[in-house]
């Protein structure tokens, strides 16, 4: 079990694939890891144990991860005959009719699907925190959060329960989790992955992806669920080779800019100020030009015009929850900053609607020329490190105002969201207190690719892989339970 747990999935699907392990073997592994450690951490909310060991019984899919254990985050990934809460209470007897063509994907992979994880009521927060399930610990301190909102994916990969986790990044929900576990996070460009079988997310915030415990991880994840669905009405256009192949080539002499300056000129942690600076000395070192730059832009976008937007997409779950139950929705079924932004959405008209999404592009435009003279701009991914729990999930008086409290501690992940750009946490530093800190790095609209072998490169000279948390599944971490 902790050999195993060591591996990641790229080097899991090798031993199936040489015979040197069975699917059966690694399910049954992680299932052991994940019993172990989920009573601890709560990051696992819908076990699926005996389905997954009777799919590895089964002869596997000549997949590139065939037999390696996976989690599925609860929102945004429909497995048919499942439930599919969304972390809220609304939602608790919802089961999908079949499964997303993002599922379909992950098993046509081989993947084998050992549960799903926990998230914040409609992925609303920058920590997992629901009243349906209760909140996710983190693996590096049990009183802090994990981040939001695909907090229990990056929980799970961080304790080790299994290599990889799905996610989804509205406004940062891969990389703040990444960020605050310790682990690795990408969010791809729009259009990369299909939003199928839902339609297209209004502001097109929203894009699918993984957590992982490596980069090449990632890589091979993203070439698995990467391209269109038959009626997308947009894609990235393909990259010229698998981004697996990517991990491991030189990115060549980059032009990177770097600032530590929150857009909305909030307080950063001098933790997170060190972190990103010496981030940046790192990249020096390996010969790429650095220098202190940020894209100039109208940041007051990432307050009203998106939360506008964000709140009609609230108000959109809420009237999806009303259909699904046959009547309208109680005050205890949602919880109070949902309700904010639910009444927030209602507030607005169409032309409202309309006049946020031209003022978001708008910031697009003004961001975009800054990308065509950097390769790729660094930041903290986050302005504090890990918060105590409790903190990013109360009210603060209603919609505009919690989600300004939120951006004071997600001041940079938004601004990717907003452009459609690839943007990636690396854990790269920690605290004086052992806690991650991440580093963002955001590249060119549709250079994955780039990211890729940049990431790499930072790995290979300052790995993080074989670095546990205190709550991990080791026979030192499952002992201190």
């Amino acid at each position: 079990m902790t050999e195993l747990a060591r591996l990641d999935a790229v080097g899991q699907a090798d031993l199936v694939r040489r015979g040197e392990a069975t699917a059966v073997e690694l399910v049954d592994a992680a299932i052991e890891r994940i019993e172990a450690l989920n009573p601890r951490i709560n990051a696992v909310v819908t076990p699926l144990f005996e389905p997954a060991r009777e799919e590895a019984r089964r002869p596997l899919p000549q997949g590139p991860l065939a037999g390696v254990p996976f989690l599925l985050k609860d929102l945004g990934a429909g497995q048919a005959g499942v439930p599919q809460t969304a972390g809220s209470r609304a939602f608790r007897d919802f089961r999908p009719t079949s499964d997303s063509p993002l599922v379909s994907a992950y098993r046509s992979a081989g993947l084998l699907i050992v549960g799903r994880t926990n998230t914040p009521e409609f992925g609303n927060h920058s920590t997992t925190e629901p009243v349906l399930f209760g909140p996710t610990l983190n693996p590096w301190d049990l009183e802090r959060t994990v981040g939001g909102s695909s907090g229990g994916s990056a929980a799970a990969v961080a304790a080790g329960m299994v290599p990889a986790a799905s996610g989804g990044d509205g406004a940062g929900s891969i990389r703040i989790p990444a960020s605050c576990c310790g682990v690795f996070g990408l969010k791809p460009s729009r259009g990369r992955v299909s939003r199928a079988p839902a339609g297209e997310e209004i502001g097109g915030f929203n894009v699918r992806h993984a957590i992982t415990r490596t980069v090449r991880d990632s890589a091979a994840l993203l070439d698995v669920i990467a391209g269109p669905v038959a009626g997308d009405p947009y894609f990235a256009i393909p990259p010229e080779r698998p981004y697996l192949e990517e991990v491991g080539r030189s990115p060549g002499r980059l032009r990177i800019a770097w600032s530590d300056q929150a857009p909305l000129g909030t307080a950063v942690d001098p933790e997170c100020v060190a972190a990103v600076r010496d981030t940046a000395e790192l990249l020096a070192s390996l010969g790429h030009q650095v220098e202190e730059a940020a894209p100039m832009f109208d940041a007051g976008v990432m307050i009203g015009p998106m939360v506008l937007v964000w709140a009609v997409g609230n108000l959109e779950d809420a009237t999806e929850a009303e259909r699904i139950l046959g009547r309208p929705l109680q005050p205890e079924e949602l919880e109070e900053t949902t309700w904010e932004l639910v009444e927030h959405g209602r507030r607005f008209s169409a032309l409202d609607l309309v006049r946020a999404v031209e003022e978001l592009g708008a910031a697009a435009r003004a961001i975009g020329p800054f990308f065509e003279t950097f390769d790729a701009w660094l930041t903290p991914t986050l302005a504090r490190p890990p918060e105590r729990l409790g903190v990013l999930n109360r009210s603060q008086g209603g919609a505009e105002e919690w989600w300004r409290f939120d951006c004071e501690f997600n001041a940079w992940n938004p601004i990717a969201n907003i452009t459609g750009q690839p943007a990636m946490s690396l854990p790269l530093h920690f605290t004086h207190g052992g806690l991650p800190i991440g580093s963002l790095i955001s590249g060119r609209y549709g250079h994955e690719a780039t990211l890729f072998r940049l990431g790499g490169q930072l790995e290979g000279a300052r790995p993080w892989a074989d670095r546990a948390p205190p709550t991990h599944a080791s026979p030192e971490g499952i002992a201190r339970g």
